[in-house]
This record gives C-alpha cells, structure tokens and sequence, in this order.
C-alpha cells in the first residue's frame, strides 16, 4: 500500500529489453533521487509513477525493476528514459498524508489542458468512460502516483467518444516536487481511483 505522496522524483536512466521477444518486458535502473534506500530489500514494492514493482536489485543510491509486457500496455512512462515520481511501500508507523493507494493503475487518462491559475495551476484530464462513475466533486484520484482531490467532473462528447473529464488543483509545492511540471496536452498519465470507491461500486453492483 502506499499515500500518494512523492517521496522523491527519480530517473529512469536505462531501459533493457528483457529476454523473450516481442512479449517480453523491459528491466528498469532507475537512479533514487535522493529515495533512501537503507531500509528496502530485495523483493520490496516501490511505486513509480503510481505503478507498484518489484525490486530486484539495488545500491545505495539506484535500484532495479522488471516490468512486464502487460504492465507496459496499460502504463505510461515507464518506458523510455526520464524522471519519475517514486514511492516506498507504507509502514504501520507512518503518516497517511494522502489517501490509501494499491499502486494499481486503473487507466490510462490523457491532458486536456495545463495551465496557470493565479498561483497555481489547473491540471484537466480526460479519464476513460469506464472510471466516470469512480470520480467524483472532491473525491480523491491518483495521477502518475500523485493523491489528488478532484475539484470538478463532467461528461464530456468528444471526437474519440464519451470521455469523464476532471479537473484538479496543483499548488505551487506539488509542482516543484513532483514531475506533473512536465505535463502538456495531450500527455497521457497513470490513473488509480479511490480504494473506498471500488469496494463501494463492487457491494452497490451485487444483487441483494
């Protein structure tokens, strides 16, 4: 489990095809920045870009993940060189300064539009039609592993059909410490919809 709160915003610095062919994965080396990395072991979860993987081999200051063909499909950068924002796996002790996230991206979204707003900045994203009945007016969400509120949501026709559009927030600390600075429209981003949601659609669909 994790909070949707960056700990620190790493680089992907190689991409290596892992054995199999067309349908194999990619291993990742991604440089921490500035991630401790004293207390992670072997096997442990970290979260990049609000995907959970698996590490599989680290040093003080860098670490290694195997991401497969089908995480890939349903990911967006975590293929190519570049910054990330990372997570370590929450602990019973800490903190839970965002909402609870499982690191498990439910879809892909894609930049409607970017741009400042007095001293912040209006993020607008278009989510597939199939997560509109997960977001909701100051319901949570997570993009490329960032928790966020959601401050406003409609349905919207467009050209590629019904999409759920959402706009959100980002205070002037979110930008500097999380890689959404980079985001343009049209960049597509990693979504997670709210854990409570899910259970919620899933006890709501079941018939009495």
């Amino acid at each position: 489990m994790f909070t949707g709160i960056v700990a620190a915003v790493g680089k992907i610095t190689s991409v290596t095809p892992l054995e199999g062919g067309q349908d194999a994965g990619v291993r990742l080396d991604i440089s921490s920045g500035g991630l401790p990395l004293q207390d992670v072991a072997l096997g442990d979860s970290i979260a990049i870009n609000g995907a959970c993987m698996t590490v599989v081999s680290k040093t003080d200051q860098a670490f290694s993940v195997d991401v497969s063909r089908e995480s890939l499909n349903c990911t967006a950068g975590l293929d190519a060189a570049g910054e990330v924002n990372l997570e370590k796996a929450l602990t019973l002790a800490e903190r839970l300064g965002g909402h609870l996230v499982s690191g498990h991206v439910d879809g892909l979204g894609r930049v409607h539009r970017f741009e400042p707003v007095g001293e912040s900045w209006e993020l607008v994203i278009d989510a597939p039609q199939d997560l509109a009945r997960f977001l909701a007016f100051k319901g949570s969400v997570v993009v490329n592993g960032v928790s966020l509120t959601v401050n406003r949501v409609e349905d919207v026709d467009t050209d590629a059909g019904t999409v759920c559009r959402f706009s959100i927030n980002l205070i002037p600390h979110t930008i500097s410490v999380t890689t959404l600075k980079h985001l343009r429209a049209g960049s597509q981003v990693n979504l997670e919809i709210d854990l409570i949601a899910r259970y919620v659609e899933r006890m709501l669909s079941l018939k009495a």
